[in-house]
């Protein structure tokens, strides 16, 4: 059913297509659907449990290294290094994990700050009900303020203004008509349509509902995102690599002692225990643990301007980024435009003052 252009059906085709009417579906026949469809919401990968965020910290090579470093340090009897070492990796573990956690309960709390409920017509009576109970067919209720709880083509449309940002990026509200539209119209000019999770900010209308949960244009969006590939940050490949160079830098130097020693006349056991030992300490244990404190302050300094980041080397990424690209003033900003020069009567006049705050001055320059 998705795959129909429903802004181009009339409305006797759509309710044919639906085997719905202007009544709304019957109590028993919205049940059927909805077991049959599933729930009207977005679908989300299955997340990491705090265990897994916990065991993704120890994924980096620098810190198997530091690992196999601990084992040695035990094996040749050097305890206090071994534990130093142990305890540096546990405490860069946990300064990981907490704010990658902490991150992640941030968020669903954000999810979890509306529980979006629809005002649908079923057995020809209005009744409030939960959105994602809502099933194709449903006939449903729209007045100002309310967040769209599916897709739906419009049967009625008073005043109707729609801000489609979060879907489009168009940061005005959209004027809604009932009517057909052409099959090739792109999503930001189906006047007749109204779209999941975006919110109606004048005036009031009835529509029915065409698609559901994944099937809506933002779960479209929700199965791109989902299907990206999580790809190394530029620190994370660099850390990589640095790991690898000390390895086998650590693995070379050792092997050239031991041999220097061996051909010297020295004792094959000595010399073993003293090449492990130099090379257990050309490891740098401080190291993962001063990247992580990094980042750390850095997100919560990201935090405090109220940005949210999951994972930590991705505040790295960001510093590493010179060129964001966008063609929506609202999306990525405050969508508040100043006016800071003027010119007028052959003269500039300069401008302060910033956003909708009604204060500013105005400085006359001369003629040109």
């Amino acid at each position: 059913m998705d795959e129909i252009s429903w802004h181009s059906l009339s409305e006797e085709q759509v309710f044919k297509e639906l085997e719905s009417n202007e009544k709304g579906l019957s109590h028993e026949e919205s049940s059927e659907r909805l077991r049959k469809n599933g729930l009207n919401e977005l679908v989300q990968k299955k997340r990491q449990s705090a265990l897994s965020i916990f065991i993704s910290q120890f994924e980096n090579f620098l810190v198997v290294l530091l690992i196999i470093a601990v084992g040695i340090s035990v094996f040749i009897g050097q305890i206090i290094d071994g534990a130093v070492i142990a305890i540096i990796i546990v405490i860069n573990a946990i300064l990981g994990f907490a704010q990658e956690y902490k991150a992640e309960k941030a968020i669903d709390a954000l999810k979890k700050l509306s529980a979006p409920q629809a005002i649908v017509l079923r057995d020809g009576r209005r009744q409030k009900i939960l959105a994602k109970n809502l099933v194709i067919g449903d006939i449903i209720l729209l007045q100002e303020g309310d967040r769209i709880p599916a897709g739906a083509k419009l049967l009625e449309a008073f005043s109707l203004q729609v801000d489609e940002s979060a879907l489009t990026g168009e940061s005005s509200p959209v004027n809604k008509e009932v009517g057909k539209f052409s099959e090739k119209c792109a999503i930001a000019d189906q006047k007749n349509m109204v779209f999941m999770n975006t919110i109606i900010t004048r005036g009031r209308g009835k529509a029915i509902v065409v698609t559901t949960g994944m099937n809506t244009q933002i779960g479209k969006v929700a199965k791109m995102i989902q299907s990206v590939e999580d790809k190394d940050t530029p620190l994370q490949k660099k850390l990589e690599s640095v790991g690898k160079s000390i390895g086998v830098a650590v693995i070379v130097i050792a092997v050239a002692i031991f041999g220097l020693g061996f051909f010297s006349g020295g004792e094959i056991y000595d010399l073993l225990i003293t090449s492990i030992a130099l090379a257990v300490a050309a490891v740098p244990e401080g190291l993962p643990a001063i990247v992580t404190i990094t980042l750390a302050i850095g997100l919560n300094r990201m935090a405090r301007a109220k940005s949210l980041i999951r994972k930590l080397p991705a505040v790295e990424t960001l510093g590493a980024t010179n060129v964001i690209c966008s063609d929506k003033t609202g999306t990525l900003t405050k969508n508040e435009m100043t006016v800071q020069n003027i010119f007028t009567d052959g003269k500039f006049v300069s401008v302060t003052g910033t956003g909708y705050l009604p204060s500013g001055k105005f400085f006359s320059e001369k003629k040109s």
